[in-house]
């Protein structure tokens, strides 16, 4: 067997058998086929697709690439969550300790950035201290003592994933349904918990910019989750903008943090009380309107806030800068964006709004690059917002003063101002369940 003989039929469209992409998987994997070879097939998979069993068999040999976690020495439940990737999407640290409140336990390995993405690992990291590797029984004993525990993905958890998941990065080969689809569940199943929720972005920012492909992406990796056993659900977010406020790393902690405190922005606090509704169902907590009513009160009490507290200093970090913002570390270089003409923000480009956060330090441009935990991007107006001419936008940070002018123009060129007033736009589309999905908007505004 050849992978060269593999590329080719892929290339044209041909169907691999589940040998096949089982030697293609441990192969890669193992090092005996080099990224060159694994770029090839990943851009034929991108240009001819892959079917159901194709799609299900890729999920299953990367699963048992390595490790399968056992969490059965955790007491309850368990529930994982997982975003298909956003700008601004920093729901995972607000969602988490909300579900962990209300007796869930979460045992989440997240990822880092990915194109013009946010990584929750990037963002826990930007606290000074928190460690993001531990070994498994840590990983236990945090879930365990705090109701939560927030990782990067195990070397051993998945690790056909982890090499692939860096080379689609640079390879211009992200946005594949079935691509992203395994990457996703392979890590979910590998990971062990009962419960998975999904949160599938759609719109500009998103990987899928259509609500039809966001909805195609969910009963995908829904009826992987549940063909494996695992309860399995799915939420379709917006992602044309930005959501929250801030743009980076340290950035969306803060705002995050706020949230958690009572007074984070609007669009923020109820994508993360939704998905920490759903997360609550999924582990037996209630109805889903009861669910939400635990997950509003966990904030109002500030059990939720107490319960990441808990879990950063369990993994090393200072929550201190988690009360007083003032002692993160800040960028040395600042720049106001303000607007060049009257009217209502009509438009924002999320994927450009990201590039422009990337550009200032915030994101990865190759696999190798470095990431600077105090650049980013706060905006100061958003989507149907009115401006006037003069009026702050945005505010760029960074080390790196010389991106200061790309990043602007990068920013500028994301955010459309018009004369009339923009309608508004919903935040959740649809609620995805095995052979169900329900729509609560057929077409964004």
């Amino acid at each position: 067997m050849r992978m060269y003989d593999l590329i080719a039929r892929k290339k044209h469209g041909g169907t691999l058998t589940k040998e096949e992409i089982a030697f293609m998987v441990e192969g890669y994997a193992e090092g005996r086929i080099p990224d060159y070879q694994m770029s090839a097939m990943l851009m034929a998979i991108w240009f001819q697709g892959m079917d159901d069993e194709e799609t299900i068999e890729l999920t299953k040999c990367m699963a048992k690439s390595g490790d399968m976690l056992d969490l059965s020495a955790i007491h309850g439940k368990t529930v994982d969550k997982h975003s298909t990737g956003g700008v601004g999407d920093k729901t995972t640290l607000v969602a988490a300790p909300i579900v962990a409140a209300c007796g869930g336990k979460v045992a989440k390995m997240s990822g880092r950035g990915l194109g013009h993405t946010g990584g929750t690992v990037d963002k826990l990291e930007s606290i000074p201290g928190v460690r993001t590797v531990l070994d498994r029984q840590k990983f236990l004993e945090t879930v365990e003592r705090c109701g939560m525990s927030i990782i990067g993905q195990s070397g051993n958890l998945a690790p056909a994933d982890k090499k692939l998941y860096a080379l689609r990065d640079v390879t211009a080969t992200v946005d594949s349904i079935p691509l992203i689809a395994s990457s996703i569940m392979s890590k979910k199943l590998a990971a062990g918990s009962d419960g998975i929720l999904l949160d599938v972005k759609t719109g500009s920012g998103a990987f899928m910019k259509t609500l039809d492909d966001s909805v195609k992406l969910a009963q995908t990796m829904v009826a992987i989750g549940e063909g494996a056993g695992r309860c399995t659900l799915a939420l379709i977010t917006d992602m044309d903008t930005p959501l929250g406020n801030a743009i980076g790393n340290s950035l969306e902690v803060m705002e995050a943090m706020d949230v958690l405190k009572g007074h984070g922005s609007a669009d923020l606090t109820e994508v993360s009380l939704q998905l920490a509704a759903n997360m609550l169902c999924l582990v037996g907590k209630g109805e889903l309107d009861e669910c939400r009513g635990m997950a509003e009160a966990s904030i109002a009490d500030g059990t939720a806030f107490e319960t990441f507290c808990a879990m950063v200093r369990e993994q090393g970090g200072d929550d201190s800068v988690l009360r007083d913002y003032s002692r993160f570390p800040r960028a040395p270089y600042q720049k106001a964006i303000l607007a060049d003409a009257d009217g209502y923000i009509v438009k924002m480009n999320a994927e450009e709004c990201g590039i422009a956060s990337v550009l200032l330090g915030a994101g990865r441009e190759t696999k190798e690059s470095g990431i600077d935990g105090s650049a980013g991007i706060l905006m100061k107006k958003k989507y149907g917002d009115k401006v006037s001419k003069g009026e702050a936008l945005a505010t760029l940070y960074t080390s790196r003063e010389e991106s200061l002018q790309e990043a602007e123009r990068m920013y500028r060129d994301a955010v459309t101002i018009g004369s009339a007033a923009a309608a508004p736009r919903p935040l959740i589309y649809a609620r995805v369940e095995h052979g169900k999905v329900e729509k609560y908007r057929e077409e964004r505004e």
